[in-house]
């Protein structure tokens, strides 16, 4: 049975001088998570959300929050990252050189684990940790920047790594370039959460928006 497909605002791309307005609104308009990407300046060329963003937000927020974690080090943080009030975790393999271990303490921390992939990783780096995980991220940018164009061949990989999940219940993120016009590819190809950064927030009605790609995964069913 295909797994419910979850939309996800990505708030970087969001008018950040009125970040718990946008929180509210997109919540309002029928999203299902709060994606937060958190860079370092080291693992990605950018600086981004830290602790005391995700913890006011949290005062706020009706939707878990799924942080997306650029960084170098992520083991010290898991549980800061916890307190703070995430509830979705996803770490890049090349960051964690014990990927199980961090893998597991996510989840020991009582949040969803999840590997994120960046395009030039290969597929088979995902092997070992597919029976540890909750979701994989697919980065269909190069990540550190929101507003990128999507990645040809993106969609893919998507199809790969559903195939190598089989019947795990595993999910599938794809970040990076999704909107309305190529949802519908994206959840052919196996995805189930749909991360939507300038795709929603550029548009003058956040609801009318998810209603579309809404739409677009109706069409694949």
């Amino acid at each position: 049975m295909p797994l419910k497909v979850q939309i996800a605002p990505s708030l970087l791309a969001c008018d950040l001088t009125r970040l718990g307005d946008e929180v509210q609104a997109v919540t309002a308009a029928g999203a299902d998570l709060l994606h937060l990407d958190v860079m370092d300046g080291h693992f990605v060329p950018n600086l981004t959300f830290g602790f005391p963003v995700i913890a006011a937000l949290k005062k706020i927020a009706k939707l878990p929050i799924d942080a997306h974690l650029m960084i170098e080090g992520a083991d010290g943080y898991l549980d800061a990252f916890q307190s703070a009030g995430c509830a979705w975790l996803s770490v890049h393999v090349e960051a964690c050189p014990h990927l199980h271990r961090t893998l597991a303490r996510i989840r020991e921390l009582g949040m969803k684990a999840g590997v994120a992939l960046n395009p030039g990783t290969p597929i088979g780096s995902l092997d070992a940790a597919l029976d540890f995980v909750d979701y994989v991220l697919v980065m269909s940018v190069d990540p550190g920047f929101g507003g990128q164009s999507f990645i040809p061949g993106s969609f893919d990989r998507v199809r790969e790594i559903r195939t190598r999940i089989g019947k795990r219940p595993v999910s599938i993120q794809i970040d990076g370039g999704i909107k309305a016009e190529n949802a519908g590819e994206a959840i052919g190809a196996g995805a189930d959460i749909l991360v939507v950064g300038t795709g929603l927030f550029a548009a003058k009605d956040y609801g009318a928006q998810i209603r579309r790609i809404r739409g677009a995964e109706a069409a694949t069913r």
